[in-house]
Protein backbone atom coordinates (compact mmCIF):
# COMPACT_ATOMS: atom_id res chain seq x y z
CA UNK A 1 0.00 0.00 0.00
CA UNK A 2 1.51 3.30 -0.78
CA UNK A 3 1.82 5.90 1.73
CA UNK A 4 2.56 8.98 0.30
CA UNK A 5 5.93 9.43 2.45
CA UNK A 6 8.84 10.34 0.51
CA UNK A 7 12.44 11.02 1.70
CA UNK A 8 13.10 14.06 3.48
CA UNK A 9 15.93 15.63 1.10
CA UNK A 10 13.59 15.53 -1.26
CA UNK A 11 10.97 17.04 0.32
CA UNK A 12 13.33 19.92 1.05
CA UNK A 13 14.77 20.36 -2.36
CA UNK A 14 10.95 20.44 -4.06
CA UNK A 15 10.38 22.65 -1.68
CA UNK A 16 13.16 25.18 -2.86
CA UNK A 17 15.08 24.53 0.45
CA UNK A 18 18.52 23.70 -1.20
CA UNK A 19 19.77 21.12 -3.78
CA UNK A 20 19.33 17.61 -2.62
CA UNK A 21 22.97 17.26 -1.28
CA UNK A 22 22.73 20.58 0.68
CA UNK A 23 19.56 19.06 2.06
CA UNK A 24 21.44 16.55 3.60
CA UNK A 25 24.03 18.16 5.26
CA UNK A 26 21.36 20.16 6.48
CA UNK A 27 19.82 17.10 7.89
CA UNK A 28 23.17 15.67 9.40
CA UNK A 29 23.60 19.16 10.72
CA UNK A 30 20.50 18.73 13.21
CA UNK A 31 19.21 22.04 11.64
CA UNK A 32 16.21 20.31 10.52
CA UNK A 33 13.12 18.87 12.40
CA UNK A 34 10.36 16.89 11.78
CA UNK A 35 6.84 17.45 14.21
CA UNK A 36 9.45 19.06 16.56
CA UNK A 37 11.79 16.06 16.61
CA UNK A 38 15.49 16.61 14.94
CA UNK A 39 15.21 14.24 11.72
CA UNK A 40 17.76 11.96 10.27
CA UNK A 41 19.37 11.30 7.36
CA UNK A 42 17.19 8.80 5.70
CA UNK A 43 14.01 9.85 7.45
CA UNK A 44 10.51 10.22 5.45
CA UNK A 45 8.01 12.33 5.72
CA UNK A 46 3.63 12.54 4.41
CA UNK A 47 4.53 16.13 2.94
CA UNK A 48 0.27 16.44 3.72
CA UNK A 49 0.42 15.39 7.45
CA UNK A 50 4.37 15.89 8.77
CA UNK A 51 5.57 19.54 9.79
CA UNK A 52 8.79 20.03 8.89
CA UNK A 53 10.77 22.91 9.54
CA UNK A 54 14.36 24.39 8.87
CA UNK A 55 16.04 26.33 11.48
CA UNK A 56 13.21 26.90 12.80
CA UNK A 57 11.16 27.92 10.25
CA UNK A 58 7.78 25.62 8.53
CA UNK A 59 8.52 24.44 5.26
CA UNK A 60 5.88 24.52 2.64
CA UNK A 61 6.12 22.02 0.36
CA UNK A 62 6.01 22.26 -3.67
CA UNK A 63 5.87 20.41 -5.93
CA UNK A 64 5.91 22.67 -8.92
CA UNK A 65 9.40 22.44 -10.54
CA UNK A 66 10.50 26.00 -11.50
CA UNK A 67 13.34 26.60 -13.88
CA UNK A 68 15.40 30.44 -14.20
CA UNK A 69 18.16 31.85 -15.26
CA UNK A 70 19.29 34.98 -13.49
CA UNK A 71 22.08 37.60 -14.54
CA UNK A 72 23.54 37.72 -10.89
CA UNK A 73 25.63 40.80 -9.72
CA UNK A 74 28.93 41.12 -8.10
CA UNK A 75 28.88 41.71 -4.17
CA UNK A 76 26.10 38.53 -3.89
CA UNK A 77 26.62 35.74 -2.44
CA UNK A 78 25.33 32.11 -4.13
CA UNK A 79 23.18 30.75 -1.19
CA UNK A 80 19.35 31.32 0.20
CA UNK A 81 20.54 32.19 3.73
CA UNK A 82 23.50 33.73 4.64
CA UNK A 83 24.95 33.85 8.04
CA UNK A 84 26.73 37.40 8.02
CA UNK A 85 23.75 38.88 6.60
CA UNK A 86 25.72 39.82 2.95
CA UNK A 87 23.49 40.44 0.19
CA UNK A 88 22.62 36.99 -2.18
CA UNK A 89 21.03 35.64 -5.10
CA UNK A 90 17.41 34.90 -2.89
CA UNK A 91 17.34 38.72 -2.61
CA UNK A 92 16.71 39.12 -6.61
CA UNK A 93 14.20 36.74 -7.14
CA UNK A 94 11.23 37.66 -4.34
CA UNK A 95 9.07 38.19 -7.38
CA UNK A 96 8.85 34.88 -8.19
CA UNK A 97 6.81 33.63 -5.59
CA UNK A 98 7.99 30.40 -5.27
CA UNK A 99 11.12 28.79 -3.20
CA UNK A 100 14.45 28.53 -5.69
CA UNK A 101 18.04 27.39 -5.07
CA UNK A 102 20.90 27.92 -6.98
CA UNK A 103 22.14 25.11 -9.19
CA UNK A 104 25.94 25.44 -8.63
CA UNK A 105 27.61 28.90 -7.66
CA UNK A 106 29.32 31.89 -8.55
CA UNK A 107 31.20 33.59 -6.07
CA UNK A 108 30.70 37.18 -4.29
CA UNK A 109 33.47 38.87 -6.56
CA UNK A 110 31.95 36.78 -9.61
CA UNK A 111 28.63 37.62 -12.11
CA UNK A 112 26.47 36.42 -14.79
CA UNK A 113 24.93 33.38 -15.35
CA UNK A 114 23.48 31.29 -12.47
CA UNK A 115 20.10 28.74 -13.01
CA UNK A 116 17.98 28.41 -9.76
CA UNK A 117 15.13 25.89 -9.54
CA UNK A 118 13.15 24.24 -6.88
CA UNK A 119 13.95 20.65 -8.65
CA UNK A 120 16.82 18.44 -6.75
CA UNK A 121 17.27 16.15 -9.51
CA UNK A 122 18.00 18.82 -12.37
CA UNK A 123 20.28 20.59 -9.86
CA UNK A 124 22.02 17.24 -9.23
CA UNK A 125 22.53 16.31 -12.47
CA UNK A 126 24.25 19.43 -13.65
CA UNK A 127 26.37 19.35 -10.82
CA UNK A 128 27.29 16.33 -10.38
CA UNK A 129 30.90 15.86 -11.05
CA UNK A 130 30.88 13.01 -13.40
CA UNK A 131 28.36 15.45 -15.68
CA UNK A 132 31.57 17.44 -17.02
CA UNK A 133 29.41 20.03 -18.34
CA UNK A 134 30.83 22.70 -20.33
CA UNK A 135 30.91 26.60 -18.62
CA UNK A 136 31.70 29.42 -20.51
CA UNK A 137 33.45 32.61 -18.76
CA UNK A 138 34.41 36.20 -19.81
CA UNK A 139 37.62 36.83 -17.86
CA UNK A 140 39.46 40.28 -17.65
CA UNK A 141 42.81 39.84 -16.27
CA UNK A 142 45.66 42.77 -15.69
CA UNK A 143 48.42 43.02 -17.59
CA UNK A 144 49.74 40.98 -20.92
CA UNK A 145 49.33 37.16 -21.42
CA UNK A 146 51.68 34.85 -23.26
CA UNK A 147 51.43 31.91 -24.89
CA UNK A 148 53.50 30.01 -22.18
CA UNK A 149 50.84 31.07 -19.37
CA UNK A 150 47.86 30.42 -21.88
CA UNK A 151 49.29 26.57 -23.06
CA UNK A 152 49.42 26.19 -19.04
CA UNK A 153 45.89 27.06 -18.67
CA UNK A 154 44.49 24.77 -21.55
CA UNK A 155 46.53 21.51 -20.57
CA UNK A 156 45.75 22.06 -16.55
CA UNK A 157 47.32 23.73 -13.70
CA UNK A 158 47.80 22.33 -9.98
CA UNK A 159 44.98 24.06 -7.62
CA UNK A 160 45.13 22.35 -3.82
CA UNK A 161 47.39 19.48 -4.86
CA UNK A 162 44.97 18.60 -8.14
CA UNK A 163 45.47 19.33 -11.66
CA UNK A 164 42.69 20.80 -13.40
CA UNK A 165 41.30 18.69 -16.75
CA UNK A 166 42.26 20.24 -20.24
CA UNK A 167 40.31 23.20 -21.03
CA UNK A 168 39.91 25.76 -23.84
CA UNK A 169 41.31 29.50 -22.97
CA UNK A 170 41.78 31.89 -25.68
CA UNK A 171 42.29 35.78 -25.96
CA UNK A 172 39.18 37.74 -27.17
CA UNK A 173 40.75 41.40 -26.30
CA UNK A 174 44.34 43.25 -25.74
CA UNK A 175 44.45 46.59 -24.05
CA UNK A 176 47.35 48.40 -22.99
CA UNK A 177 46.98 47.10 -19.48
CA UNK A 178 44.87 44.13 -19.42
CA UNK A 179 43.94 40.73 -21.32
CA UNK A 180 40.12 39.51 -21.93
CA UNK A 181 40.21 35.80 -22.19
CA UNK A 182 37.49 33.47 -23.08
CA UNK A 183 37.35 30.15 -20.61
CA UNK A 184 35.64 27.32 -21.21
CA UNK A 185 35.86 24.33 -18.70
CA UNK A 186 34.48 21.16 -17.83
CA UNK A 187 34.52 21.06 -14.02
CA UNK A 188 33.20 23.17 -11.16
CA UNK A 189 35.68 23.02 -8.54
CA UNK A 190 35.03 26.40 -5.85
CA UNK A 191 36.58 29.38 -7.52
CA UNK A 192 38.71 26.99 -10.10
CA UNK A 193 39.24 30.33 -12.83
CA UNK A 194 40.52 32.77 -10.24
CA UNK A 195 43.06 29.70 -8.75
CA UNK A 196 43.82 29.24 -12.09
CA UNK A 197 44.82 32.36 -13.14
CA UNK A 198 46.92 32.68 -9.73
CA UNK A 199 48.43 29.49 -10.26
CA UNK A 200 50.39 31.26 -13.32
CA UNK A 201 50.77 34.69 -12.24
CA UNK A 202 47.79 36.29 -13.34
CA UNK A 203 45.61 38.69 -11.40
CA UNK A 204 41.74 38.42 -12.25
CA UNK A 205 40.07 42.22 -12.48
CA UNK A 206 36.33 40.98 -13.63
CA UNK A 207 34.61 37.45 -13.96
CA UNK A 208 31.58 37.01 -15.97
CA UNK A 209 29.86 33.44 -16.76
CA UNK A 210 27.92 33.90 -20.32
CA UNK A 211 26.72 30.27 -21.05
CA UNK A 212 26.10 26.79 -19.34
CA UNK A 213 25.91 23.63 -21.56
CA UNK A 214 25.24 25.87 -24.64
CA UNK A 215 22.60 28.32 -22.82
CA UNK A 216 23.56 31.64 -23.04
CA UNK A 217 22.57 34.11 -20.61
CA UNK A 218 22.61 36.72 -23.87
CA UNK A 219 21.05 40.31 -23.44
CA UNK A 220 19.54 39.86 -19.74
CA UNK A 221 19.83 42.71 -17.65
CA UNK A 222 22.07 42.28 -14.25
CA UNK A 223 20.17 41.68 -11.38
CA UNK A 224 17.03 40.13 -13.46
CA UNK A 225 15.82 36.84 -14.32
CA UNK A 226 13.62 34.79 -16.73
CA UNK A 227 12.01 31.03 -17.01
CA UNK A 228 14.06 28.99 -18.97
CA UNK A 229 12.32 28.46 -22.08
CA UNK A 230 11.79 25.01 -23.69
CA UNK A 231 14.45 24.50 -25.74
CA UNK A 232 16.63 25.56 -23.01
CA UNK A 233 15.01 22.98 -21.15
CA UNK A 234 15.35 20.50 -23.72
CA UNK A 235 19.02 21.14 -23.99
CA UNK A 236 19.99 20.93 -20.52
CA UNK A 237 17.57 17.82 -19.60
CA UNK A 238 19.26 16.23 -22.64
CA UNK A 239 22.87 16.87 -21.69
CA UNK A 240 22.36 16.52 -17.55
CA UNK A 241 20.71 12.40 -18.42
CA UNK A 242 23.05 11.52 -20.69
CA UNK A 243 26.83 12.68 -19.19
CA UNK A 244 28.46 10.47 -16.87
CA UNK A 245 26.27 7.65 -17.22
Amino acid sequence: MKTGKIRLQKFLSESGVASRRKSEELIEAGKVKVNGHIAELGSKVDPKRDKVTVRGKTIVYNKEKVYIMLHKPRGFVTTMKDEFDRKNVSDLVTDLGIKVFPVGRLDKDSEGLLFMTNDGEFANNLTHPSKHVNKTYRVTVAGEVDDEKLDKLCTGVEIEGKKTLPCDVFVIERREDRTVLNFIIHEGRNRQIRKMCDAVGLEVLRLKRTEIAGVKMGMLARGKWRHLNEREMQRLTNISSSKGE
